[in-house]
């Protein structure tokens, strides 16, 4: 059983030299962005820049954030990274309805005839009420996540709980869409490392694996987050052992009860603990 990424690393598209640095920082996962974190009058620049990245493969999985489905832009950046060797995946801003990421699917052919593999990142009401549909919309969309500052904003959200209902209901679209869990959105302060494992902690007991990053101080504090506790690993041994002994369902010594769903459920911690860097 292969566990999904921990930390998806974002970069400017605009700025190479912070890409370099992300390339070799740790991250499961470098996400070059065209979108946000790039100004309208760099998108062209940044556009090029990454395209020239993505014209060799790299050391580490790079997945591109193009621009949001309903505009303009996004054809050009599909038009200029969908292809290159280079490119692992495209995440998609600002997703609404399960027809884009249909749409997005044809147009964005690799160069070895493929699929590429698609992100949706739910960023508004509208998404996160379209969550399983969009989860299930094609075998090329391997994973949905919250774009959570847009929805904040979007829904008028000030205290961070008011966005519980909207993770949970990502988090379980997909599952029901046979998807891997969800990776947390970023937190933005990039100084505040005690409240960012606070709120990977909280985000873990909801459901999510991983997070998005965007800096390389935040990668070590979800790594630790997320990764499971010595006695957990312990737990999980303890459980796959007795059930390679056994048949069928069965209490511990300790009076747990263990059947089928636990048995995958340990066999994922200890895939997540044993994972080999990416």
């Amino acid at each position: 059983m292969t566990p999904p990424p921990l930390t998806w690393l974002y970069a400017p598209g605009d700025r190479p030299q912070v890409v370099a640095k992300a390339l070799v920082a740790g991250a499961d996962v470098v996400v070059v962005d065209l979108e946000d974190a790039v100004a309208p009058d760099r998108k062209e620049y940044a556009r090029a820049a990454t395209a020239e990245l993505l014209s060799a493969p790299q050391p580490v999985p790079v997945h591109v954030r193009i621009n949001a489905l309903n505009g303009p832009l996004a054809a050009r950046d599909l038009e200029a990274v969908a292809a290159l060797p280079g490119l692992s995946g495209l995440r998609l801003a600002k997703v609404t309805s399960p027809e884009q990421i249909a749409r997005t699917a044809e147009r964005s052919v690799p160069s070895d005839g493929g699929a590429l593999p698609l992100y949706a990142l739910l960023e508004s009401a509208l998404a996160v009420e379209h969550a399983y549909a969009i989860a299930s919309a094609h075998p090329a969309l391997r994973g949905i996540a919250l774009g959570e500052a847009d929805l904040r904003a979007d829904l008028g959200v000030r205290e961070d709980v008011g966005l519980d209902w909207s993770r949970s209901r990502v988090v379980v679209a997909a599952r029901a869409a046979g998807l891997p869990p969800s990776p947390q959105s970023v937190h933005p302060d990039i100084r505040d490392l005690e409240g960012l494992a606070a709120s990977c902690a909280h985000g873990r007991a909801l459901g999510f694996l991983g997070r998005a990053a965007i800096h390389p101080r935040q990668l070590p504090v979800i790594e630790r987050a997320y990764l499971p506790t010595a006695r957990e690993v312990e737990e999980a041994e303890t459980i796959v052992k007795a059930a390679t002994t056994r048949q069928g369902a069965q209490a511990l010594p300790d009076g747990t009860f263990i059947d089928a769903a636990v048995v995958t459920a340990a066999q994922r911690t200890l895939a997540l603990a044993h994972r080999e860097r990416r």
